[in-house]
This record gives C-alpha cells, sequence and structure tokens, in this order.
C-alpha cells in the first residue's frame, strides 16, 4: 500500500498522484548488547515485577512451568535438544534496557536505533529494544523493522515517561507506508497528554496502557490506512483522524473519536454503538475466541519466561485489568533461542527435540521447513525477525496437533516461487481443536518489495479451529522485484479448515482470487483489501469470463460463515480501464452472512462493478464509495 489515499469527501474529490517510497541508506548503529547492561537489582526487580503462583526456573530439559493458576504444566524433551539458559543471549540485535541505566543514555540508544530505522523500509536490519521492569523518562519514536516492549508480567511493571510513537515525517507526513513495527507490553504516559501511533499496515499495538489519549494518525493530519490495536487500555480519548480503516479488539478506553471507511470493534467495552454506515462502526459486544500472543517476561532472579496466555472466550475488555491473566510461564530453558546466523538445520533439532523457538532480530534464509509438529509448540519471532524460504521451500509448517503458536515474523518470498509460505496444519487435517487451537499472530507476508519473489499462496489453514490475529499478506506494490510478471502470486489466503476465526485480516494486491475460504464455520472481524493495482490488461485478469477475481470468496458448497466490517477497494493505476465484476463472492444460503461492507474506488482510478456477487451498487471516477449494511 505505497499510494497516498485520499482522505474521504475532499482528498477523494482531488486525489494528489501517489508518491513511491524513499529508499534509505541505512547507517551503522551502536546497539548495546544484553550482556553489557547492568541486571536489576534484587530489591529493584521484586519492586516492579511479579511472578505467577508457584512459578519456576527450571535449566534442565525436563521442565515443570506452572499456569496462572498455580497448576503444574510438565514438559519433556529429547535428548540432543540445543540447550538454551533461563538468561540467553538475545543476540546483537536486542537492546535491553535496565531503569539504573541513565535516561541519556538509553535516548542516545533510541535516537540511534530510530535514525537507522525511520525511512529504513526494505532494510535488513532488524531491532527489539526491550525494557526491564521500571520507570524510564525517555521518549521513543519506532521507525521500521523495530519492536519496542516491556519485559514485565503485567504492562505496568514497566512505565515510561515521555512518549512511545509511530509518526511520518520520513514520507512527508504520508503515514500509509508506516509498516512493520510493533509496540507491547508497557506503559506509557505521554508528556503532551497525547501520544501518536500513526501506522498502516504490519503494525500493532498489544497490551499497553497509555496513562493519556491516543492519536491514530500524524502529527500534521497527513493520511494512515489502518492499524490493529488489542488488549490495551487508554485512559483518555483515541481519535482515529485520517485512518482509513482500523480494527481493535479487547481494548479499554475513556473514548473513541473519528471513522472514515471501515472500523470494527470487537470485544471493546466502551466502543461506539453499531452505527453503520454513517458513521461506519461494526460493533460486536463480545470476542467469541480469543488467544493473546506470548511473550517474554524477566522474574525477581533475573531468569527469562515467556508467558503463554490461554484461550479464552466469549470475552470483552483488556485481559490482564485485574490482575494476571490466565495461562502458562514457561521458562525460557524451554525455548531454543537463535542467532542471525543459525541455520534451518538447527531450528529444526530444536523443534523435532520438543523445544519452543525464540527467533531474534535477523533475516534467515531457510533451506528446509520449519516444523512445529509437537503440541503446543511456539515459534516466537522478536524485532521483527524475518523467514526468507529458499529454493521453493514453504519456511513454516505445523502438524495437525493442538495449540502450536506462531507469531510476531516477517516472512518473505524467495527469488524461487514456492507454493505456500506457511501451512497451518498439513492437508487434510481433520482433528478438533477448540479446547485448544492453533494460532498465528502478527505474521506479516510479503511477496517482493524487500526482494525479488513469488509464491503460488501466501498462507494455507487447513488445522480446524484456527486463529488468526493481525495479519498483513502482502503482494507488493511497490520496493525491489515488483511487476506483474516478476512478484507473482495467485492467492494471499485459502482456509480449508473448519471454525476458523480471523481478527484484523489485510490481503491486498493478489493476482487471482485474493482469500478463498472453502470450511464451514468460519468468521472474520475486520478485512481490508486492494485489488492489484498493475493488471497490464482486462484480458491480463479474467477469472474465466468474469472481470477480475474477488477478494475474498466463500466457496459454493460453504454453509455456514460470518463476516463482519470487510472492505475492498482497487486503484487500477497501470490501466485505469480495467473493472472487477464484484469484490466479494459467496454462496446465497442463509448461514453464509456478510454485514458492513464497502468498496472504494481510490481516487476514482478503476472500476469494481458489485460490492458481492451482482448486489450493490458500482465505484469508479463518478461514485468512489459505496456500503453495503448487509447480504443476503
Amino acid at each position: 500500500m505505497s499510494t497516498e489515499r485520499a482522505r474521504p469527501l475532499d482528498r477523494l474529490l482531488h486525489p494528489r498522484a501517489p508518491r513511491r517510497p524513499r529508499l534509505a541508506v541505512w547507517t551503522a548503529l551502536l546497539v548495546v548488547p544484553a550482556a553489557m547492561i547492568a541486571p536489576l537489582t534484587a530489591a529493584q526487580a521484586a519492586e516492579a515485577t511479579h511472578v505467577p503462583a508457584g512459578a519456576s526456573t527450571v535449566s534442565s530439559k525436563a521442565a515443570t512451568s506452572s499456569d496462572a493458576d498455580g497448576g503444574q504444566v510438565h514438559r519433556t524433551f529429547a535428548a540432543g535438544a540445543p540447550a538454551t539458559s533461563n538468561t540467553p543471549d538475545f543476540g546483537p540485535n536486542v537492546t535491553i534496557f535496565d531503569p539504573s541505566m541513565s535516561s541519556s543514555d538509553i535516548q542516545s540508544t533510541l535516537d540511534s536505533v530510530f535514525n537507522t530505522q525511520q525511512s529504513n523500509q526494505f532494510g535488513t536490519q532488524r531491532n527489539a529494544l526491550l525494557f526491564k521492569p521500571g520507570t524510564y523518562n525517555v521518549s521513543a519514536n519506532i521507525g521500521f523493522n523495530t519492536q519496542i516492549a516491556g519485559l514485565g508480567l503485567s504492562p505496568d511493571d514497566v512505565q515510561i515517561n515521555g512518549g512511545v510513537t509511530s509518526d511520518a515525517q520520513w514520507n512527508g507526513g504520508n503515514a500509509t507506508e508506516n509498516f512493520w513495527r510493533e509496540a507491547e507490553n508497557f506503559a506509557v504516559t505521554p508528556s503532551s497528554g497525547t501520544d501518536t501511533w500513526a501506522v498502516s499496515q504490519g503494525a500493532s499495538m498489544r497490551r499497553v496502557d497509555v496513562n493519556g489519549s491516543l492519536k491514530l494518525d500524524p502529527t500534521n493530519d497527513g493520511w494512515s490506512s489502518g492499524g490493529f490495536l488489542s488488549d490495551s487500555r487508554i485512559s483518555g480519548t483515541v481519535s482515529s483522524g485520517s485512518q482509513q480503516q482500523w480494527m481493535s479488539r479487547n481494548d479499554n478506553w475513556g473514548g473513541w473519536t473519528g471513522s472514515n471507511w471501515n472500523m470494527v470493534f470487537v470485544g471493546d467495552p466502551n466502543a461506539p454503538a453499531q452505527s453503520f454506515p454513517t458513521p461506519p462502526y461494526t460493533t460486536v459486544g463480545q470476542t467469541p475466541v480469543q488467544r493473546e500472543k506470548p511473550f517474554p517476561y524477566i522474574d525477581s532472579s533475573g531468569d527469562y519466561h515467556v508467558f503463554v496466555p490461554a484461550t479464552q472466550t466469549n470475552t470483552s475488555g483488556a485481559t490482564w485489568l485485574n490482575g494476571t491473566a490466565a495461562g502458562t510461564s514457561l521458562p525460557m530453558s524451554d525455548f531454543y533461542v537463535t542467532q542471525p546466523t543459525d541455520t534451518a538445520e538447527t531450528m529444526n533439532a530444536a523443534l523435532a527435540a520438543g523445544e519452543n523457538l525464540l527467533i531474534t532480530p535477523g533475516v534467515y534464509h531457510l533451506d528446509q521447513t520449519l516444523k512445529a509438529t509437537s503440541a503446543n509448540q511456539i515459534i516466537l519471532g522478536m524485532g521483527m525477525a524475518t523467514l526468507v524460504p529458499d529454493n521453493g521451500v514453504t519456511a513454516i509448517s505445523t502438524g495437525d496437533v493442538d495449540g502450536v503458536q506462531v507469531a510476531g515474523l516477517i516472512v518473505d518470498a524467495g527469488s524461487t516461487k514456492s507454493t505456500d509460505l506457511i501451512d497451518m496444519g498439513p492437508s487434510g487435517a481433520s482433528a478438533d481443536h477448540s479446547s485448544d487451537p492453533q494460532s498465528i499472530e502478527d505474521v506479516y507476508f510479503r511477496v517482493g518489495g524487500a526482494t525479488a519473489g513469488s509464491t503460488t499462496n501466501a498462507l494455507v489453514v487447513n488445522a480446524n479451529d484456527t486463529i488468526g490475529d493481525n495479519l498483513w499478506i502482502w503482494r507488493a506494490d511497490h520496493g525491489n522485484g515488483v511487476g506483474w510478471t516478476s512478484n507473482t502470486a495467485d492467492t494471499g489466503l485459502i482456509v480449508n479448515g473448519a471454525d476458523v476465526t480471523m481478527y484484523g485480516l489485510a490481503v491486498e494486491h493478489f493476482q487471482k482470487t485474493e482469500v478463498l475460504w472453502n470450511g464451514n464455520g468460519g468468521k472474520t472481524y475486520f478485512f481490508q483489501n486492494e485489488n492489484p493495482y498493475d493488471p497490464p490488461d482486462q484480458a491480463s485478469w479474467m477469472d474465466g469470463s468474469t472481470d477480475g477475481y474477488p477478494a475474498y470468496e466463500v466457496a459454493a458448497g460453504v454453509t455456514s460463515h460470518q463476516a463482519y466490517g470487510v472492505g475492498s477497494y482497487c486503484y487500477f493505476n497501470v490501466n485505469p480501464a480495467i473493472v472487477n465484476d464484484h469484490a466479494f463472492q459467496a454462496p446465497a444460503v442463509s448461514g453464509v452472512q456478510f454485514h458492513d461492507l464497502t468498496t472504494v474506488s481510490l481516487g476514482g482510478v478503476g472500476t469494481i462493478s458489485h460490492v458481492i456477487n451482482e448486489t450493490g451498487d458500482a465505484v469508479n471516477s463518478t461514485t468512489q464509495n459505496v456500503y453495503l449494511p448487509s447480504f443476503p
């Protein structure tokens, strides 16, 4: 998503020419290794953090860890697994801050990282900025390929007084390219009273406690285009400003203001009332099934753990407001902590031995598929860790087992075409995982952009009951290796499993049907799409005898499906005469229902003739936005 999307009304009537991204040459960065930073004193740590009842800090391969209620979870690993300590080396791209450090030293490091990453959209540098429990008087600007996170069990264990900001001054105030950054698990008190988090796809804010207000568009009221807020509390008002679409799940706030095309709220106690299309608010009172992303934390002894939140149903509000959320605390010795030089063979040895993976920041080329085949196995990335499958392999596959989680990663298609980039469950998966579903959270797929690459499909979900949470699946429209015959890719997401649920799903620019849903019982809460910009002519983009391909298709034969707050946009800048017959396609049966649909012709460049099937008016150079409250 690189074109400057005009804001509704005034900017839709006066669109500007799209800007190409500015390519930055990254400079050398001094990153303070974790081992060089003084640890918390016992007194500081005891004051700043807490640990679930009965949590253990074992280092042997027979590990007993505790869940939040004090119950024990026993894990035994096969001999030969690569050893990992409970105080591991997180590698050269992780900076760990301690409250005993001077504010000026911390600020200098934060500024240095930002200066490198501010416009480093497709660079190879990756950074995780981690804060031990305590109080910090600093302000952090967050650029590309950067994660900022607290190391407490509660967000309030880390207090940042100053601000945590994502803005768009690098791009003239246009935040529609503010991708690939994450903020999670801390409290922030902005010195101005309002924090700015102006982002688009591929960016998340999770488990954050904002003592003030939150602004979701740039400081100069420039454009912004989507993002994801979850499991957070904002004491003041959230202002969406120029955000064209937004997804909020399980958040608490003092109030919400703003709307444009597609604003979706799920399980937010103080969300605006359902009012689509004026304003276009889609509001669902409870989150039907929820599994939060795992996160690392440090205990009072200085040992590291990963907290794995439990699956919950029918929830509203942030999970941590009344104490430690339900879940399991695993010692870091249950994880193989990678280094950027690690091979797929090394990582697979850990997985085969039953260990989990914590993938530290870096770009990892894979010559074999990472296979998570043990129940409740975790592959967790830090600092926008990036996987590149070489020689046409699939980057990650999971077994037909309970509870596997894949989170916090970028997956770049390699130069040799893959069939799929990630498979959640094997083909033909049939097991019932409803009590312990697999999940994929904050995973961002790229086909082209960073490097020339191609794939047939990006994500294939075969395992029943899988949960997807904040996924951006992107065939690049700008960057390196981009073109109709260069970064080729048919489909972004195929869902074959039953009872699969997606929150915050964005799929863009694929060359055939972009989402194909074959399984029954599916649910999607928020969908954002752009058709491919670059079909050279209509003959090159035909679904049989039909003009174009649907952005989201529920397959014939599916009898139950629900979709809430779904939007598809066109911007056929290579050939504005291109027509897409319909944005959505579904069987006209009572159990398949769409709620709150919108289509947009961005700047009037191109045509979508119908919203879904043959229903809904056209968007084109005359009518640039159409809303459809329901189907059928």
